[in-house]
């Protein structure tokens, strides 16, 4: 199952509900990625992805944060599902405890720019090219 970027049409309200109900936790996490701040790379958030809206997305290397609050210790099953088929759209994730946000900043942003860096930028593909050699 591959990603196709016109299937998460009926995720764009939910995503738009999501922005306007923002964590104070979300909001410190945009403050530092919003406007190209972290390694020039392009951040959105409440980003729909196929059937799912993540926390915060970079399309360019096909990374997608998601910040944990108390909930997820309850739903860790369901959490891996949801990684996995990410994953299978080409996403990696990296998910983040709420209270690390508040407590370790710079190390969760030095986090988000190593795995920046470790991605390669993705391109979509070109119509009417062939990739095969």
């Amino acid at each position: 199952m591959g990603y196709n970027r016109h299937e998460h049409r009926h995720n764009v309200p939910a995503a738009r509900e999501l922005r306007a109900r923002e964590t104070s936790v979300e909001d410190v996490l945009w403050e530092e990625l919003r406007g190209r701040r972290l390694d020039g790379m392009k951040f959105s958030r409440q980003h729909p992805i196929g059937a799912f809206v993540v926390d915060f997305c970079c399309t360019e290397c096909r990374l997608a944060i998601e910040l944990d609050g108390g909930i997820h210790a309850e739903q860790r099953e369901h959490d891996a599902e949801r990684e996995a088929i990410l994953a299978s759209s080409g996403y990696r994730v990296i998910r983040f405890p709420n209270q690390l946000i508040r407590d370790s900043l710079p190390e969760v942003l030095a986090a988000i720019s190593f795995a920046v860096r470790e991605a390669p930028l993705w391109h979509p593909p070109v119509p009417g090219r062939h990739s095969g050699m």
